[in-house]
């Protein structure tokens, strides 16, 4: 019987996973300060933004450069923000958010990801239009439900959504509702377990097999470039993609 990786291997893989996910937190803390200023408090993105950093356990004084790099304060890099659109196999639809400081050379990485997983890219639009942007703020199983609707009500939250298969819970907001509903439910105890601001398709295609395990080879590709920040996509995988 063969041997797993060694710790160090496996701790040099964890690292290079935290660091991939550091960059991609602090490029956008610096896009969110640049466009709308260096004060969270003042700006929704940015405190967003620095609260995922806080709770991917990225120090204060990182996210403090982060900050200053894109206000001005100490020498950085610009970056833009470009989004992509395609469709995965079987008619799956992928929305990819970049952010890079190379457009010729994220689109190639992007364009080659499609196309060696059987997608192909679209035009700006061309699958936008079946996604919402929402603000979710998730709770484990075995949560309180009542406490919860109660407050999410409370503080003007759009939806509650019990998952039935589990018992999870998400509290559904707008983008611009995100920041005070998620303060009313830290203030009455009832902290998520994790909260962002996303994409969720208005209605899902289930996929299966063969099918499968390409489409989530494709998601994972996209997810794994250094310029992508963010994908989305309207697939519902069998279990076939984690076999």
């Amino acid at each position: 019987m063969g041997r797993g990786p060694s710790i160090e291997a496996r701790k040099n893989a964890t690292d290079a996973k935290r660091g991939k996910i550091f960059t991609k937190i602090i490029r956008e803390i610096g896009v969110a300060a640049r466009a709308g200023g260096g004060e969270p408090a003042n700006n929704p993105r940015l405190r967003a933004a620095v609260d995922k950093g806080l709770s991917a356990n990225m120090s204060k004084d990182v996210i403090e450069r982060a900050i200053k790099k894109a206000t001005g304060e100490l020498e950085g890099v610009v970056f833009e923000e470009i989004r992509y659109e395609g469709y995965a196999p079987g008619g799956v639809a992928v929305i990819v958010d970049c952010l890079t400081d190379n457009r010729v050379r994220t689109v190639a990485e992007v364009r080659h990801a499609f196309g060696k997983c059987g997608g192909n890219m679209g035009t700006e639009g061309s699958v936008a239009f079946m996604f919402k942007r929402l603000g979710v703020l998730s709770y484990a199983p075995g949560a309180d439900e009542e406490k919860i609707t109660e407050a999410a009500i409370e503080a003007g939250a759009d939806d509650i959504v019990v998952y039935p298969d589990d018992g999870s819970i998400d509290v559904v907001t707008t983008p611009e509702a995100f920041s005070s509903v998620k303060d009313a439910m830290e203030a009455a105890g009832l902290e998520p377990g994790h909260a962002e601001i996303t994409f969720r398709a208005d209605n899902d295609i289930a996929v299966q097999g063969d099918t499968a395990v390409q489409v989530k080879k494709l998601l994972d590709m996209l997810e794994d470039l250094d310029d992508v920040q963010d994908v989305y996509s309207n697939a519902e995988l069998g279990a076939d993609a984690y076999a």
